[in-house]
């Protein structure tokens, strides 16, 4: 028995792949009228239409009926809500759980990674462990069961490979990795990037533009990915330009249409108005900044971004200012990263 908390398109997605595995899930939402849907109709057609989900998969608009005797509970609510979340689990929870994240995102201000929210809102005698899900993995695509690939991490090797266990099968291929900051930095961060390919994409400037942008940003995520204390080689795998490589380029991705958005005009407001569903990338894009600060790492598409989503500069304005940057070499922010990574060890 699984408990999925969150019924939009992930939180649905990953049920249908763990019911797939023959596991009975209980889908939990604060929306009586879609728990009803699922129930009655085996659909959650706002957020993935023409999908019928598996008998296996039950809606529960209780939190505690949900989480009673469940020893894992997966956790697809946007970033914004998890402190939320916690508090109630925590206010009725009796036994120790595993936690797994699927969320992607940087708390601003706190500055903390979505493991590190859990560990602090969640009692010790409570939490078995966190595990991380992240990788290059629309939600539309994994409920057509089309090939998907995703990792796993967490401090404990043994619970990431439970997880994996829970969730692998032919469709849906689960890798682990050991390296928690890095796998939550490179899923938080390619959001911003995304963002960015929108923008200059809506401003129509063609596969060069978003090909640069996309590997200048990715040096931008490892280089303050391995400041925090990753391994720079994730930053090469699923979760960081596996991810980047979808999230920029698909049209099912929200960071990249609210970008588009931007780049064709329109303001903040308007866009995230339009979207109706959270853009995980405007808010960490504040907390990078913040991070970037903090760091002393110097990140150009994100401080650009963070002025046109914070300060109402005009994108083209902000793409101009990134293309008359001083001159460097290409191979300096990798040379760099190696060479502080080498010294640490």
């Amino acid at each position: 028995m699984v408990t999925v908390i969150g019924a939009g398109s992930w939180g649905t997605a990953l049920a249908i792949v763990l019911a797939d595995n023959a596991s009975n899930v209980r889908l939990w939402s604060h929306n009586e009228d879609q728990v009803k849907e699922i129930n009655q109709f085996h659909t959650n057609k706002k957020y993935l239409p023409d999908i019928r989900l598996p008998e296996l998969i039950v809606g529960y608009a209780s939190l505690s009926d949900a989480l009673m005797g469940v020893e894992h509970v997966i956790l697809a609510v946007p970033t914004k809500a998890i402190r939320e979340v916690l508090g109630n689990i925590r206010a009725i929870q009796k036994a120790p759980i595993t936690i797994t994240h699927v969320s992607k995102g940087i708390e601003p201000d706190t500055l903390l990674r979505i493991s590190e929210i859990i560990a602090e809102e969640m009692p010790k005698e409570l939490l078995k462990n966190v595990v991380v899900l992240s990788g290059p993995s629309h939600a539309e695509e994994v409920s057509l069961r089309h090939p998907t690939t995703v990792t796993v991490s967490s401090e404990s090797m043994e619970a990431a490979e439970q997880i994996q266990d829970l969730f692998i099968n032919q469709n849906f291929r689960v890798y682990t990795n050991s390296d928690v900051i890095g796998v939550e930095i490179g899923g938080a961060l390619k959001n911003i990037i995304a963002l960015a390919a929108g923008i200059t994409d809506g401003l129509g400037y063609g596969d060069n533009a978003k090909a640069a942008l996309m590997t200048r940003g990715l040096a931008e995520i490892a280089r303050l990915g391995t400041k925090m204390g990753a391994n720079p080689l994730t930053f090469s795998g699923l979760t960081g330009i596996g991810d980047l490589i979808v999230t920029c380029t698909s049209v099912h991705s929200r960071n990249w249409k609210a970008g588009n958005l931007l780049g064709k005009g329109k303001t903040l407001d308007e866009v995230l108005d339009n979207m109706g569903m959270v853009v995980e990338g405007v808010r960490t894009t504040k907390a990078a900044y913040q991070l970037a600060q903090k760091y002393d790492v110097q990140m150009p598409i994100t401080f650009a971004l963070y002025n046109v989503l914070f300060n109402g500069k005009n994108p083209k304005d902000a793409v101009d200012v990134l293309m008359a940057r001083g001159r460097t070499h290409e191979m300096e922010d990798l040379v760099n990263v190696l060479e502080e990574k080498s010294f640490e060890e």
